[in-house]
């Protein structure tokens, strides 16, 4: 069933664990994550990203999303992830699909992101949506947007105190040491949780951490032994995710892990089997690992039975 943002982080605070948020580009990723979702009993969060509405269409992706969620009793929420064009952000309020919009200003100057975050609060939430801001830059990649890492700076605690209360967002993301895209650190990951810690002393809604795909290991040697090269993408450990969820993190954003293992599930089926050109068998097998990462992340966020 579609629910907003707001009751299901305002709920994952509560019981202290996050919920994960998946960028979805086709039929295949929805059907993978909603399968990990009914094994794992766990609220989800399906996100569109500008890149993925450009490729596949909001109307398309909207309609198979509310046609999972009549087919669930768990807790759906559809959200618009990263929403930089105000214009798309007012778009997909308008459209009658989203639960949930993020509109993401952290490249403006702080008032001028205040002031674009509370008009769009004021719309969204005449119309029971949720909003989510950020404040902080994240380094990276976010489809057609890249961030150097000299440009990203992290959240200033006192700055996200004075944005919440005054632009009455549902949930705060915030920059504390990750990144978009495959490539996050060159060595261990390093996360800034005494910042962390601070933001949420002083922000009561839920927080949430962008740029969290863990690039695991057993997904990106199936990768790389059929031709994908990605020997130095690196991701957010464990260790780190488990402890930002202890520390106040409700809401978790993975993407890139989900493309890896797409890409892996494919790669690996053409190369085991070079005479199929039929693509449900070519993409079933992409299917099962989106799933099997899902459910993974489903349980280190400790959303798992929580639905």
């Amino acid at each position: 069933m579609l629910t907003t943002l707001s009751s299901v982080l305002e709920k994952a605070k509560r019981g202290k664990y996050a919920v994960g948020a998946f960028n979805v580009n086709n039929l295949e990723m929805i059907q993978a994550i909603m399968v990990a979702a009914e094994a794992e009993k766990s609220p989800v969060i399906i996100s569109t990203s500008e890149g993925a509405l450009e490729y596949a269409g909001m109307d398309e992706l909207g309609t198979l999303v509310h046609l999972a969620a009549v087919r669930s009793k768990l807790p759906i929420v559809f959200h618009l992830d990263h929403g930089k064009d105000v214009k798309l952000v007012e778009r997909a309020i308008k459209s009658g699909w989203y639960t949930s919009v993020m509109f993401d200003g952290s490249s403006l100057p702080l008032k001028e992101n205040i002031k674009a975050t509370k008009r769009l609060v004021e719309m969204a939430h005449k119309r029971g949506i949720s909003v989510e801001a950020e404040l902080g830059a994240i380094a990276g990649i976010e489809d057609f947007v890249s961030v150097e890492a000299r440009d990203a700076h992290f959240t200033n605690p006192e700055q996200a105190r004075e944005f919440v209360e005054k632009t009455k967002c549902d949930a705060l993301a915030i920059a504390i040491g990750t990144s978009h895209g495959a490539y996050k650190f060159k060595e261990a990951s390093s996360l800034d949780f005494k910042r962390l810690q601070k933001i949420r002393s002083l922000v009561k809604i839920p927080l949430v951490l962008h740029g969290a795909s863990g690039i695991p290991a057993n997904v990106k040697k199936i990768c790389i032994e059929h031709g994908c090269k990605i020997e130095d993408a690196k991701g957010v450990s464990d260790a780190h995710i488990k402890k930002a969820v202890s520390l106040g993190i409700n809401k978790v954003n993975i993407d890139s892990d989900l493309r890896i293992a797409f890409d892996a599930g494919v790669r690996r089926f053409l190369s085991e089997n070079p005479e199929v050109i039929d693509p449900r068998k070519i993409l079933g097998p992409a299917k099962d690992l989106i799933t099997q990462v899902v459910r993974q992340k489903m349980k280190l966020f400790g959303s798992a039975k929580k639905g």
